[in-house]
């Protein structure tokens, strides 16, 4: 037999037996040439054990976001203009829409500079406003309509205290220059310029008052005329409306009281009569005019 089978022969022999025991510690094992070379040694001690590794859990983290820096303006000073008060404006000694004997007097004192064209009312409305504007204006004073403290003070150092007539006149409107005719006898003097009534005697006015005359389609007739009779409650046989102290002087035309004319006054108009307003007066002067006397009615 050849050398290279025994050789195999030996080394099959050698590989089962190998397989059978097992692999010891410490021998020897034969390679693929038939050369034996050493195994390494099994430790005898425990193998350590391999510990598993954390399992990592993988997150999405959002970018943050850049924070937004703002830049405050450089700061200016800003000059400071000092506040400008308004002129303090004393209060009113006697204001507009006031009502009563001061406002009489100054419509006394104003009438007697020419600057108030009616009797004192004692009432403080546009006119008296007006007027009030006019003398402020003529003196140097603030114009303002109403009556201040220093306005008071001129107005009194410019005109004389009135006296009891000129405060409390018969009519709203001064009396007019009574005509001619007026002057002789016992009159009812009706002036349509003034619209006033002056009941005169002998050229002296013994009482007056305010009165209204007709429409352009009702005009009162002018001229001279005389009272034909008279009337306490009359009631107008045409329009049907009452007529109180009524007194006649040409056809259905009369001087009477008129309660539409103390209601509405100069915005409305008779149908031809002389109306009067103050009814107190009217009833005075009905006791005392008679059948007969005249009546003259111009402009």
């Amino acid at each position: 037999m050849h050398r290279t089978a025994v050789v195999g022969t030996a080394l099959a022999t050698a590989t089962a037996a190998a397989l059978v025991a097992g692999c010891r510690a410490g021998e020897a094992t034969v390679d693929g040439r038939g050369q034996e070379r050493p195994q390494a040694r099994a430790s005898t001690s425990t193998p350590a054990r391999e510990t598993p590794r954390p399992h990592r859990t993988f997150t999405h983290k959002a970018k943050p976001k850049p924070k937004r820096v703002v830049v405050p303006p450089p700061r200016t000073t800003t000059p400071v203009t000092p506040r400008r008060t308004a002129p303090r404006v004393a209060p009113p000694v006697i204001a507009v829409g006031t009502s009563g004997d001061r406002v009489r007097e100054l419509q006394a004192r104003l009438r007697a500079l020419g600057l108030f064209n009616r009797n004192p009312t004692g009432y403080y409305g546009t006119i008296t406003q007006a007027s009030v504007s006019a003398y402020q204006r003529g003196h140097g004073l603030s114009v303002t309509g109403s009556v201040s403290r220093r306005t008071w003070t001129s107005l009194r150092s410019a005109t004389k205290t009135p006296t009891r007539d000129q405060l409390h006149p018969p009519t709203t409107l001064p009396l007019a220059k009574p005509d001619p005719r007026c002057l002789t006898g016992r009159v009812l003097c009706i002036s349509k310029t003034s619209r006033t009534l002056a009941w005169m005697v002998n050229g002296r006015v013994v009482s007056a008052m305010d009165v209204r005359f007709g429409s352009e389609y009702t005009p009162t007739r002018e001229g001279l005329f005389q009272v034909n009779f008279k009337s306490r409650d009359h009631v107008s046989t045409i329009y049907h409306t009452p007529m109180p102290y009524a007194m006649f002087f040409s056809g259905g035309q009369a001087v009477h009281y008129s309660s539409d004319f103390a209601a509405r006054g100069y915005s409305g108009a008779s149908h031809g009569c002389v109306n009067v307003r103050d009814k107190k007066k009217i009833a005075a002067l009905f006791g005392k005019v008679k059948a007969g006397d005249k009546v003259v009615v111009y402009k």
